[in-house]
């Protein structure tokens, strides 16, 4: 595989997006609702991050296994048409691949109905076969934890031989974040590490994001470790003892949707650091491409390039 900036390992995902769906209101049994057209996209950190990188201008591969259907290949084909390298997509015969239909309703809340599938069979075999693609990327990117049930017993070991290759490592979670247990051992392996406050506070006890930052580093986190605070903002932490706060910008546009804003800040987030930007100027960045998100249907729809979404996080002139 050619160098790239970063390499995305996890989940993968076809979704398809339902809209508009009351969620207060059960349909009932029997019954036949309109819809506005049906649309299938892709999902999980693979496709939203990566393709928010992408947008943004890195070199962008994905790492994960899918299955030999056709949901495999609306996957392989769509990152493909992206831009983002595909070599280390793994299909396999024995298991589906990852999907979820997305239930959202006017306001652009949503519910899931979820087939875990191929993702979860990514273990340390899976790892250790991927190597050489690791050792070609400059960070990577691996989530979410707690879908990931066949690498999670072996994570510190996982990243320990991504590391080996040379490589930076970025971890993110998802649903409840799991336990602390799940992550503390590997923590001291991590140079990027920013959860949800939901999941921050599954993990650790604590509700106060100042407070959780530190029981990170107390688990020896030594990189940039932060808690995302949905609309206020993010707490970020570059290094033990400094902490700032990065807004939730107002969308550039009616909100549409609100599928995967978290994982287009972390693209943003990740595609300044990668740019050599401070960390504060990466944050607002990522706040600005998450602002950019929930603009379009579904995570990816909404994002827009680097120039455009540098602009309105106020880091270039108008």
């Amino acid at each position: 595989m050619p160098p790239c900036d970063v390499i995305l390992c996890g989940t993968c995902v076809a979704d398809i997006l339902v809209r508009p769906v009351p969620l207060t209101v059960p349909p009932g049994a029997g019954k036949l609702f309109h819809v506005d057209p049906i649309r299938v996209t892709t999902g999980g950190i693979v496709c939203n991050t990566g393709t928010a990188m992408a947008r943004l201008g890195m070199k962008v591969a994905a790492s994960s296994l899918v299955g030999s259907d056709v949901w495999g290949e609306v996957i392989r084909a769509t990152l493909a048409g992206e831009g983002i390298a595909t070599e280390a997509l793994e299909a396999s015969d024995t298991v589906a691949t990852s999907t979820t239909a997305f239930l959202i309703d006017p306001s652009g809340e949503r519910s899931f109905a979820h087939h875990g599938g191929a993702a979860a069979s990514i273990d340390l075999a899976f790892i250790r076969r991927q190597l050489p693609h690791f050792a070609a990327a400059r960070l990577a990117l691996v989530g979410y934890l707690v879908l990931l049930p066949g690498l999670e017993p072996d994570l510190t070991e996982a990243l320990a031989k991504i590391r080996s290759t040379g490589c930076l490592v970025a971890l993110e979670t998802a649903g409840n974040g799991g336990t602390l247990a799940q992550v503390a051992r590997a923590l001291e392996l991590v140079d990027v590490y920013v959860p949800s406050l939901d999941e921050a506070c599954h993990q650790t006890g604590l509700d106060d994001p100042h407070a959780i930052i530190g029981c990170y580093r107390s688990h020896g986190a030594p990189g940039l470790v932060g808690v995302k605070l949905g609309t206020r903002g993010t707490l970020l932490s570059p290094n033990e003892g400094e902490w700032f706060e990065i807004p939730c910008f107002q969308a550039p546009g009616p909100v549409v949707d609100t599928t995967g804003p978290g994982d287009s800040l972390l693209a943003g987030l990740l595609t300044g650091l990668l740019r050599g930007m401070p960390a504060r100027e990466a944050g607002l960045l990522g706040a600005a491409t998450a602002a950019c998100c929930v603009t379009g249907l579904g995570a990816t729809e909404g994002l827009r390039g680097f120039d455009e979404t540098a602009r309105l996080a106020g880091l270039q002139s108008p």
